[in-house]
C-alpha cells in the first residue's frame, strides 16, 4: 500500500456524525495523517485511526455505583413486592394509620 498524501481520501471515525465516514486527509505529521475533515459533514478533527472516542462515564464510579446499589435492600414500598405477595396469601394489605 502506497503512503497516504494530502487530499487522500480515508475512512476514519468522524466525530460529529458518529460513525465511520470517509474523510480527506488535511494534515500531516510525518509520514501519518494528522488532522482529517469528515466529507459529509465538512467537521475537521484529529486523525482517530477509526476509533471511537472513550465513552464519558467514568467505569469506575458506575461499578461502585452498582456495587452500593447492589449492597442495598429494597423496601416494601419501593419494589411492590408486599403488595403481589398479599395476593398470592389471600390476605389485605395493611392499611395506612390516619394522623388525628
Amino acid at each position: 500500500m502506497r503512503e497516504h498524501r494530502l487530499g487522500d481520501i480515508i475512512d476514519d471515525y468522524c466525530v460529529k456524525c458518529k460513525q465511520i465516514m470517509n474523510h480527506a486527509i488535511v494534515s500531516m505529521l510525518n509520514t501519518e495523517p494528522a488532522k482529517v475533515r469528515c466529507r459529509t459533514c465538512h467537521a475537521d478533527h484529529d486523525y482517530r485511526h477509526e476509533q471511537p472516542p472513550p465513552p464519558k462515564v467514568d467505569l469506575r464510579k458506575q461499578a461502585l455505583f452498582q456495587e452500593v446499589l447492589a449492597k442495598v435492600e429494597p423496601t416494601p414500598s419501593m419494589d411492590g413486592t408486599a403488595a403481589v405477595a398479599a395476593k398470592a396469601t389471600g390476605a389485605k394489605p395493611k392499611a395506612k394509620a390516619k394522623k388525628s
